[in-house]
């Protein structure tokens, strides 16, 4: 099995562990930090499992095909996603003037940071996600318009994640930019940068193909909420 099989449950009973609400054969990020939830398998059990977590709120997971409706749950969305993995362990050269440009992003850059993913859809973030790790970002005139950062993290592996620019600021080079030193600081501790990108997201998938990123899988988001009697 590879490290990147049903990601999601494999960094909630590893890396992000902290992070972790469990039940049966599922697990799911606290609600704050993430939707995202797993199980161990896509089957009847699973769901089960999922199910007692799940309570009122929305969960998405990633399966391997596409989601099969299920009487007790609704779809609220969702789409294919691209699992792209980065293995050439080399970085485009960054300057000192464009390295300048880079601030870390802390709590007290939650709220700048959850206005400009709700505003640009990167995937889902909540105001503690930047608790998963290293998020980076670019201010100007005081406002955050470009960030990246680090979201799932199994052993070996650490996905690079909530990569967004402002629309007014497109076409500045920030998404590589901020890509590539997220990307380096990955590697720095001896681990391989992955992501996951909707299929039909043809300009990000140029992008990260142009920074060394190769499609591994294809797998299938699903956004699923309880049917309650």
């Amino acid at each position: 099995m590879h490290p990147l099989d049903n990601v999601i449950w494999k960094a909630l009973t590893t890396r992000h562990s902290r992070f972790a609400l469990g039940y049966g054969s599922a697990q799911r990020f606290i609600a704050e930090v993430s939707p995202l939830s797993g199980f161990e398998r896509n089957n009847a059990d699973g769901y089960r499992s999922l199910a007692s977590l799940a309570g009122n709120d929305s969960v998405a997971v990633f399966l391997d095909t596409p989601y099969e409706p299920r009487p007790e749950w609704e779809s609220r969305g969702g789409a294919p996603l691209l699992q792209m993995v980065c293995e050439n362990g080399a970085a485009s050269h960054q300057t000192a003037d464009s390295l300048s440009n880079l601030i870390e992003l802390g709590p007290q850059d939650s709220p700048d940071m959850l206005e400009l993913t709700k505003l640009t859809k990167p995937g889902p973030f909540g105001p503690r996600t930047h608790e998963l790790g290293t998020y980076l970002g670019i201010r100007r005139e005081g406002k955050l318009v470009a960030m990246a950062g680090e979201r799932l993290k199994v052993p070996g592996y650490t996905e690079v994640s909530a990569v967004c620019t402002h629309p007014h600021h497109l076409g500045n080079g920030y998404a590589g930019v901020l890509m590539n030193e997220v990307m380096r600081r990955i590697r720095q501790r001896g681990e391989t940068p992955f992501l996951h990108v909707r299929k039909d997201n043809a300009r990000a998938i140029a992008l990260y193909e142009r920074l060394g990123f190769r499609t591994r899988v294809i797998q299938h988001y699903a956004i699923l909420r309880r049917v309650l009697s």
